[in-house]
Parts: C-alpha cells; structure tokens; sequence
C-alpha cells in the first residue's frame, strides 16, 4: 500500500507531488463513503484524536470533527477559551497533558506561526495543522485543489488567481505551493499594501486590476478582508475596498469564458464578494465545504498509517 512520506502534515511547502496526488487520490474514495446512506467506516477504531484549537474556528473545526467521526475515531475538543492556558500553562505542558490521556493525534490550530512544527519535535503523536497564524493551512489548500480538479481536471497549466488580502492569509501561501506542485500557474490580485513583496520571488504573477485577473483566470479562489489580524489600516474603507476589489455577477458575466468562483469562507458578503456572484452558477463554494470533510478523512487515514 502506498503511504505518505512524512508522519505530520505541517505544511504544503514541504510536502511531495507524489503525497499531494496520494491524499487527493484517497480523498475521492472517502467522498463516494460519505455520500453513502451509512456514512460511518471503521478505519479508525481505537484511534484516539485531540482537537486542539487555540483560535476561534467553525468550518474547520466542524469540518475534521465530522472526518474523525466517520472514520470511527476516538474524538475529544480543546478550547483554549476555558482552558489553563488561562492561568498560564504552556503550550507544550498542555500538550502532554493532553497526550498523557493515550491521545493518538492532534489536529491543531495556533495564532503562532510554526507551532505545529515546534511540537512536531518535541512529541510522538501526529500532527496535523488546521492554521497556523499567517502561515500556512494545508487541509484547505488540499480540499480547494479536490474541488478544482473536480470542476476542471487536470490542474497542469490552468491559471489560477488569488484574490484579496493576501498578507495576513494562510490559506494563499497554502494555495500557492500546492497548485504549483500540481503544475498550475498563480497569479494574486489585491491592494499593493496587501500583497507582501517577496511573493514574486515565488514564481506568482502579481496583479492589482481584478478585472485583469478574472480575464486572465481560469478559477478565481477569493479571500476575505481579514480585520481581526490587522493592526493599521492597509486601505481607506470596507466600501472602497469592495468598489476597487469586490467581485460581483455582472463582473463574471461580461467575461469571454467561463470561470469558477471559490471562497474558504467565511464570506463578508457585499465586500469580497456581493451575494449574487456567491450564489451564481460560476461558484463552487458549498462543494469546498463537503469536500473538506472527504480530503480530511484521507488525511487522518494516511497519517495513521504512519503511527
């Protein structure tokens, strides 16, 4: 049987082709389960798995939660909001004080950059990376990849663009290193002040006319104003951000092609996106959500491969 060449999921950028193409590969037959009237697979039995969550979460949360269970796991959820970090304790003694109970993995999610990598050295169990600060989040990157190769197959020169604040989003770094592994050319679009300087270095397109980068695309992957991670003001106002940078129906309607819409959620609706373009035929947004659950189950079945 084929396994993945690393115990953690980190990160996309260190992560090879061949793992990519592994967890996608798997991830198409945990979707067949999970659209079955018995939804459940016993294949994680007696595997025991913490959700450890250090910032606010819903779809993520909810999304490896319901992975976990119908894979027949074992699941507990940490909350840092009624925990001792509190009063105190640090992030590795809560850690193994969690691990201490058998905990087998550990799904997490930090406001710190790196610190599933920093646990990743100093304890047994596997991680997984649900959102490391402004780092990188590699479950969403895998399940936008699953839902593009869905909506137009083979990803090898298709042109994506990343739309909206790139600076604080993980989920774009995540985005870039796994679509050009899968041979995509990207392309971010944004505010300069929102588009950090070294991202050409990267070997992505740098744009800041959206209306350029929809021509240009041939899926648009939009990210939400990110407030509660800002510190200045990187633009005047919600409303001229959306003015300049907002997308809207008749916006995709005056394309020469057609264009797949995606978002990770959540939406501000009428600021990245106004409802009628979220809700159009060109988006494929709820397909991302159902398809995070499958591309999660075949990441939690391969890493406990590797216990």
């Amino acid at each position: 049987m084929q396994t993945l060449s690393t115990r953690h999921l980190l990160g996309i950028k260190h992560l090879q082709t061949s793992d990519i193409g592994l967890i996608l590969e798997t991830a198409k037959e945990f979707k067949e389960v999970i659209n079955r009237p018995i939804k459940r697979v016993p294949s994680l039995r007696d595997i025991t798995i913490a959700n450890v969550f250090f910032e606010n979460s819903t779809r993520t949360r909810l999304s490896f939660e319901l992975a976990e269970k119908r894979l027949s796991a074992d699941v507990i959820n940490f909350s840092s909001a009624s925990s001792s970090v509190k009063k105190g304790e640090t992030l590795l003694d809560t850690v193994n004080n969690i691990l201490s109970m058998k905990v087998d993995m550990l799904v997490m999610r930090h406001s710190s950059p790196g610190a599933p990598d920093f646990l990743s050295n100093k304890i047994k169990a596997n991680i997984i990376n649900a959102g490391d600060g402004t780092h990188e989040h590699p479950t969403q990157a895998l399940l936008d990849a699953y839902s593009m190769q869905e909506a137009v197959g083979d990803l090898t020169g298709k042109k994506v663009a990343i739309i909206g604040d790139i600076l604080h989003s993980r989920v774009a770094l995540s985005n870039i290193f796994c679509l050009q592994k899968l041979g995509a050319e990207v392309l971010v679009c944004g505010p300069s002040t929102l588009i950090p300087k070294h991202l050409p270095s990267l070997g992505v397109k740098v744009m800041h006319d959206v209306n350029e980068a929809l021509a240009w695309c041939d899926i648009a992957n939009v990210l939400r104003i990110q407030l509660e991670r800002q510190q200045i003001k990187y633009f005047p106002s919600l409303r001229e951000y959306s003015l300049y940078f907002g997308i809207n129906k008749a916006m995709l309607d005056k394309l020469d092609k057609e264009i797949v819409l995606m978002h990770p959620g959540p939406i501000n609706r009428g600021v990245e996106l106004s409802s009628d373009a979220a809700d159009s035929e060109h988006s494929i947004i709820l397909n991302q959500v159902e398809n995070g659950v499958a591309v999660r189950m075949a990441v939690l079945y391969l890493l406990a491969q590797k216990n």
